[in-house]
């Protein structure tokens, strides 16, 4: 069974059809990179599969748990499926290790003191165990998206989607966040991200996939896309993403 199925999805704003029919199938302990221009549909594909967008036509499995919109359909979902934002999204008033264990209690009802527990070791896999009382306004960008990052670990998810999470950062901040997903693959974990950035796509993943106009428009290892791409659109995309 694959991580991630998605069958024939859609998705419709109205008379605007954002996703049109997108098949893919993500094996276990995969990273797998969405790139394509603005618009393609790479965001939109991802909430899907995390339920915040209810798709209009399709199906969509996650460990063969459906990705639907009842109220349990969603609860199951989300605790398999973590996401990172762009924006870090932390609660300012609140210190890192709250920030992590918050969900943990009241979604979870871990004992606050086992949640803590929690939020050290996903702390520690970050990097960033000495900020564990800190706030988010003590802690630089790069930091905030790492405790983010760990946020979602803490829920312990079989599936981490991530939102272009390094594109607000400045280079330094990006290599911070950059080695903490990089040490995520190395230890398994199955990923799909989308990223604008083709350094973090090339370095990351073992399959990227090119989306156009709301379709798979090609896919392959970073190696074939990047060094023989077989469609004029794709040629392009990588062209003007070296200007």
């Amino acid at each position: 069974m694959p991580a991630v199925q998605l069958t024939d999805v859609h998705k419709h704003y109205g008379a605007l059809e954002v996703i049109k029919g997108v098949s893919l199938s993500i094996e276990r302990g995969t990273v797998v990179a969405l790139i394509g221009r603005s618009g393609s549909g790479k965001t939109t594909l991802l909430r899907c599969i995390n339920g915040l967008e209810a798709i209009s036509a399709g199906s969509i499995d996650v460990e063969g748990q459906k990705v639907g919109q009842k109220e349990a359909e969603l609860r199951a979902i989300r605790q398999i499926v973590g996401i990172v934002f762009q924006s870090f999204n932390l609660f300012p008033h609140l210190t890192v290790a709250r920030n992590i264990t918050l969900a943990l209690t009241l979604v979870k009802k871990l004992p606050l003191a086992e949640a803590n527990d929690v939020a050290r070791r996903v702390l520690t896999q970050v990097g960033l165990i000495e900020k564990f009382d800190a706030y988010p306004e003590q802690l630089s960008g790069g930091q905030q998206q790492r405790v983010a990052i760990a946020r979602s670990l803490a829920m312990m998810p079989k599936v981490l989607l991530l939102d272009e999470v390094t594109s607000a950062l400045d280079p330094e901040l990006k290599e911070e966040v950059l080695k903490v997903v990089e040490d995520l693959a190395a230890q398994g974990m199955t990923m799909i991200c989308v990223t604008h950035e083709m350094g973090f796509a090339r370095r990351v993943s073992d399959e990227i996939v090119f989306m156009h106009q709301g379709k798979v428009h090609e896919r392959g290892t970073p190696e074939k896309v990047f060094s023989a791409p077989d469609t004029p659109e794709l040629k392009q995309f990588i062209a003007s993403t070296m200007i």
